[in-house]
Parts: structure tokens; C-alpha cells; sequence
């Protein structure tokens, strides 16, 4: 995966009205399927708990599939990518404890994925106005960066590719 420049303004506008129309379908669409299995399938004896619950799942269903097929529009780039960049995060970070003992074992794999994910973090960070934990990133950024040049590397974000992951 490779970073991108993202308008962060253009982004959250995009993601709250992709949030706010994901859960508007889902609130309309749950009771209406449930309102419709209940009168096609209830006895009218009993608890219709089940019917309302195929409801909601048919009504989520529907709204992944709908956002699976438009995930390539052009309203959806920014949205989808964060998605993407967040998946990508969140699998560097499943395996982070082996990448960094890598890195102290010299291991120049792990130095790339690092940097890749201090600089994804940041950027995902900064876009979600999560600035909690940015001193703490900053400094983990720095100090990668520091080792980096005393091993009279070149390594850029662009260098990172999923398949160093199979390593750790």
C-alpha cells in the first residue's frame, strides 16, 4: 500500500455522510424487514424477536453490499482508503512485537515496515484529529528514523509492500 495526500475536510465530510447514511438505511431497512417477515411469517403468537433479528442482519447485509459496490466511486476515495490504511495498520500491528525485535536484531525489513507504519499512523492520526497519542508516535518516529540514518539507509514509506509482513 502506498500513502496518499488526503484532504482531511473533504474526508470527514465524506465519512459523516457515509456513517450518517449507513445508519439511517440500517435503522429504516431493519424495521422494515422485520415488519415484513413478521407479517409474511408470524403466527401472531409469541415473541417476533427472531423475525426483527433476520430483519437487522438482512438490513446490514444490504447496506455492506451497497457500500461494497460503490467503495470506487469518487465520493467514497478518501473513505475507502482510510479503510484500507486502517486494515493495513491493523495487520502490521498484529505482528508489531516480532518487527520490532527484528528491527533490534538489524533486520532491515522491519525498519521499512516501521517506518510505514509510524508514518501511516501519523497520517490516519492527523486525519481523525486523534492527536492523543501523537507525541508518543512523533518521538517512536524519530527515534527509527535516527537508527536509520546511522546505518546509512534510504528507506522511504513507497518501499513497503504487505509481503514484507510474511517475514514476522
Amino acid at each position: 500500500m502506498k500513502l496518499q495526500d488526503i484532504n482531511k475536510v473533504r474526508y470527514q465530510k465524506h465519512l459523516k455522510t457515509v456513517m450518517a447514511g449507513m445508519v439511517i438505511s440500517l435503522a429504516i431497512l431493519g424495521v422494515s424487514f422485520g415488519q415484513l417477515l413478521i407479517s409474511l411469517l408470524s403466527d401472531g403468537n409469541g415473541s417476533n424477536f427472531y423475525y426483527n433479528l433476520v430483519g437487522v442482519v438482512l438490513a446490514a447485509a444490504l447496506c455492506l453490499k451497497v457500500v461494497h459496490s460503490i467503495r470506487h466511486h469518487d465520493f467514497m476515495t478518501e473513505v475507502y482508503y482510510v479503510w484500507q490504511l486502517k486494515q493495513a495498520l491493523n495487520s502490521i500491528y498484529r505482528k508489531l512485537k516480532k518487527i520490532q525485535q527484528a528491527r533490534d536484531e538489524d533486520n532491515i525489513n522491519a525498519l521499512i515496515v516501521l517506518n510505514f507504519y509510524y508514518a501511516a499512523s501519523e497520517q490516519l492520526f492527523t486525519l481523525d484529529d486523534n492527536t492523543i497519542t501523537m507525541d508518543s508516535l512523533k518521538k517512536d518516529k524519530a527515534e527509527l528514523q535516527s537508527l536509520i540514518e546511522t546505518k546509512n539507509l534510504q528507506i522511504k514509506t513507497d518501499d513497503y509492500t504487505s509481503q514484507l509482513l510474511k517475514d514476522f
